[in-house]
């Protein structure tokens, strides 16, 4: 049953089955992992994306929330070869337009062979070739995406285990992964969470031994206010990154990031680190890449395409990982980047 259509920017317009309707645009991104359905749609970083899965089936064991990274369904759209009727009632629920019964092979060979692209989703009984046509010309590029942090971050900040016995965190949310903060308090640490475009007011009044810049989506030019923190901190406090957090970070300090052609997102990417030879297998999810380190050292990279996964500065205790640590879903060969990450800090104060 044809009754969705899906426009793209190679001028294809590819016929599908409408299984959440609406209509929907954003950067058609595909992801390898075979499962983490419920962790990947409720990632953060997935916002103004349309996400294609290149497993068929995508829902057979389930829907349940206590797997969810945030409060809330972020991909702007989703494609899949076969979805289960829960995860389609999850979809419709959210109000995220979601189709099936199409080619994701062939749409994630072409996004393999001409790079992420833009598009046009159109879905329902009521749908057109020509609806689907309309949301692609409207279609913005990610970098054009200026607020996307204001669509992703908590407004205000938020603390969680207030009376842990190790350091004090202020983990900046940019579209933090739960996982991250749920990582952190199980070290004892104490996290408090503030918007990702906090002052130095604001993190002043945290006083943290630790300042982490969390995942997030878009262009990482768009997070200037978390930039300047980094440039406040860098020397004095102890600082952390993960995924756009290592590219903010980089470029606050004398660093250059570059979108990639298509990305990497899934959970099995090998990183090579340089210090031990060791490789291990991770879970990530971004689209731009840190294409100069600037102040820091590449300590890790990705087997496949020599890109920097982990940079790392001993003398302004800095450390990062373009990588997801805490998984979830994925595999947990780096967990120990969390006790790295609260080694940086220097023993918690009497109040902390």
């Amino acid at each position: 049953m044809t009754d969705a259509y899906v426009a793209l920017e190679d001028g294809r317009v590819v016929e599908a089955r409408a299984r959440a309707p609406g209509r929907t645009r954003g950067e058609l991104v595909f992801t390898t992992a075979y499962t983490g359905y419920e962790e990947s749609l409720t990632d953060p970083s997935y916002e103004e994306q349309i996400l294609t899965f290149s497993y068929p089936l995508i829902g057979n064991y389930g829907v349940r929330e206590e797997r969810f990274e945030s409060d809330r369904v972020h991909p702007r759209g989703v494609v899949a070869r076969d979805l289960t009727e829960d995860v389609a009632e999850w979809l419709e629920n959210e109000g995220v337009p979601a189709v099936d019964e199409l080619d994701t092979r062939d749409l994630v060979t072409s996004i393999r062979e001409q790079g992420a692209m833009k598009c046009g989703i159109a879905a329902g009984p009521d749908a057109t070739a020509a609806d689907a046509e309309v949301e692609l010309d409207a279609c913005k590029a990610m970098s054009d995406h200026t607020d996307i942090g204001s669509r992703v971050s908590i407004e205000e900040s938020v603390t969680y285990n207030p009376d842990g016995d190790g350091p004090t965190v202020a983990l900046i949310d940019c579209g933090a992964k739960g996982s991250i903060a749920s990582s952190l308090v199980e070290r004892d640490a104490t996290v408090e969470v503030v918007p990702y475009d906090a002052t130095v007011a604001d993190v002043e009044a945290v006083d943290p031994d630790v300042l982490f810049i969390s995942n997030g989506p878009g262009d990482p030019e768009n997070f200037e206010a978390a930039a300047a923190l980094v440039e406040e901190y860098v020397g004095d406090t102890p600082l952390a990154g993960i995924c756009l957090g290592q590219q903010v970070i980089a470029n606050a300090l004398g660093g250059e990031t570059e979108k990639m052609e298509f990305g990497h997102r899934g959970v099995n990417q090998p990183v090579r680190d340089l210090r031990s030879n060791k490789v291990v297998m991770t879970t990530q999810n971004h689209g731009y890449t840190v294409a100069e380190p600037g102040d820091l050292e590449v300590t890790q990279i990705n087997v496949n395409d020599d890109t920097p996964e982990g940079l790392e500065s001993d003398e302004l205790e800095i450390i990062t990982r373009q990588y997801h640590p805490e998984a979830n879903p994925g595999p947990h060969d780096t967990l120990g980047f969390f006790d790295d990450v609260l080694a940086l800090a220097d023993p918690p104060s009497a109040e902390h």
